[in-house]
């Protein structure tokens, strides 16, 4: 768990998602997370986590996996507020799977 601003966030990155991103997202070495406004969404009602292929601006939270740099933005953090969230393959969809694991604040 690590410390953004006044909360604490973990983003976990599976080994089959982390090569799905890098199949995907061909010659592109950064993946922004962000919330999309969709009407649904497990974690904040009305909004799933989306991804684009583009370059930061205002980086509020990162971490690596396989070369490839997954951040948010810093306006973007409210959504991952106190949260696990978990990136994972699905073999049989052969897509990714997000859940995600309400934490408590560490004080």
């Amino acid at each position: 768990m690590e410390k953004v601003g006044a909360f604490y966030m973990m983003i976990s990155i599976d080994e089959k998602a982390a090569m799905w991103f890098t199949n995907e997202f061909q010659n592109n070495n950064t993946v922004r997370m962000f919330p999309q406004y969709d009407g649904f969404g497990e974690k904040n009602k009305g909004f799933s986590l989306a991804f684009s292929a583009e370059a930061p601006s205002n980086i509020g939270f990162t971490k690596e996996i396989n070369g490839i740099s997954f951040y948010v933005e810093g306006n973007d953090i409210w959504f991952f507020e106190d949260t696990e969230t978990c990136l994972s393959y699905n073999d049989e969809m052969k897509e990714i799977q997000i859940s995600f694991k309400e934490t408590m604040a560490i004080n």
